[in-house]
């Protein structure tokens, strides 16, 4: 009988599910959309479809996956930020789970800042709307059911929840929250005591991957092991084999971030790396930290895709020739990105080579400020869509320097299926060994 592993990686636009063998290989795909509710500050989205999308992706990824099998163990990953609010009976308070970019929360992160000047210390985060404290707070001061909730769940934790396992709090997500003390790796109760929340609000913090019950909702996965996996972009580094100290992976999604593996930094350095457009947080292997640095890359690519209507293999082939100064493009992070340059011979794919350079200036610069913190890197593993593409590669290389890739197709759900396997025990691969060295 093979010993299979289910992932699942619970993201903005979709979960992704991943089934894969002892020796990690992918043997069957699934993905199923996250149905959001468009709301003027953003979006948001009913608890039970999170757990509902979720289940579609796993159910797919089972069909695909060879029949005469056992699956072990089930490993969740998911977004950060965002999560589900539970009243006393364990079930949701009808209130809805925001999404992390959801502006909601702005004026209380004012006040984090405000009212918790140790917060960057601490917690390793700036004081913004993206930290779920603040929409927490904004939860808890203008809708009324939230008052009623006495436990918090991130999305992942709700999913295992959800699957039949108990409920836990994983470090990599609980760093993302604005109420975990990174020093002392437990909740920072200042933070808690700030936004109102009673007593035994949140489980006991526990490393990714640590064995939280078993599937009782999943028939063909009835019995496995479940664990969380951590946040999703940590999650990837680990299917893309780019955890080891000094490793660092750029996810090319919608949000390109940089994930960089450290040695746990000392409180007195956490402020400062902050303060340099860095967050700091538990990895999701064991006893490292991680330094994340973003940019809206992706989303600013889509942007002029569409506003070219041309097709993207045409571009990316074009651009290779394109002259890389005829045209400019700023702004890449921001609302409103700015094209300059457009002179009579300007085309379609000097656009693209334009807004493909930004990107990695945008890109080189975050691992400059990465290195200021802990010197050079070691290595450079590369994935996501955006990422794809004969001009996206050059580029990437001409301003990041050499990198390798990974041939998982759903990195984030593969490390978290290798995640829930080391937790239950089995032996799989080591985190550090998926990557393909490229020039």
């Amino acid at each position: 009988m093979v010993t299979l592993l289910l992932g699942l990686d619970v993201g903005t636009t979709s979960t992704k599910a991943a089934v894969i063998d002892l020796d990690g290989a992918e043997l069957g795909h699934g993905r199923a959309p996250m149905p959001w509710r468009t709301v003027p500050s953003g979006a948001e989205i009913a608890p039970e479809a999170l757990l509902q999308s979720a289940i579609a992706a796993a159910t797919e990824a089972l069909e695909r996956a060879p029949h005469d099998a056992t699956v072990a163990a089930v490993g969740v990953s998911s977004m950060a930020e965002t999560g589900v609010l539970l009243d006393r009976g364990g079930r949701p308070t009808g209130t809805p789970a925001i999404a992390w970019h959801d502006a909601r929360g702005a004026r209380e992160a004012q006040r984090i800042a405000e009212e918790l000047p140790a917060f960057a210390t601490t917690t390793g985060l700036p004081a913004t709307p993206l930290c779920t404290l603040a929409k927490l707070r904004w939860l808890r001061d203008h809708e009324p059911a939230a008052r009623d909730g006495v436990r918090w769940l991130n999305v992942a934790e709700w999913v295992v929840r959800g699957l039949g396992g108990e409920e836990t709090a994983e470090l990599s997500l609980a760093s993302r929250t604005g109420w975990l003390d990174l020093d002392a790796r437990a909740w920072w109760d200042e933070a808690l005591q700030w936004v109102g929340v009673p007593p035994g609000f949140l489980p006991d913090p526990v490393p990714a991957g640590t064995p939280a019950g078993e599937v009782t909702n999943l028939p063909a996965a009835r019995g496995a092991t479940l664990a969380v996996g951590g946040h999703d972009h940590l999650s990837a580094a680990v299917g893309a084999g780019a955890v080891g100290e000094g490793d660092v992976l750029n996810s090319s999604g919608t949000a390109e971030a940089f994930i960089r593996a450290i040695a746990p930094l000392p409180p007195e350095r956490i402020a400062e790396t902050v303060a340099g457009g860095l967050t700091v947080g538990w990895h999701a292997v064991p006893d490292r930290q991680c330094l994340l640095g973003a940019h809206w890359s992706g989303q600013a690519l889509g942007r002029i895709l569409d506003l070219l209507g041309h097709d993207r293999e045409t571009l990316e082939r074009d651009a290779l020739d394109a002259d890389p100064g005829a045209v400019a493009v700023s702004g890449i992070s921001e609302d409103t990105l700015t094209i300059r340059g457009i002179g009579r011979e300007a085309s379609p794919a000097q656009l693209w080579r334009a807004a493909l350079e930004a990107v990695g200036r945008g890109g080189a610069d975050i691992l400059a400020r990465m290195a200021a913190v802990a010197g050079p890197h070691r290595r450079l593993v590369v994935a996501g869509g955006w990422a794809e593409g004969e001009a996206a590669r050059a580029v990437k290389a001409r301003w990041l320097g050499p990198f390798g890739t990974t041939a998982a197709m759903f990195a984030g759900a593969r490390g978290a299926a290798l995640t829930a396997g080391r937790g239950a025990g089995l032996d799989v691969p080591h985190p550090d060994a998926a990557a393909q060295e490229v020039s």
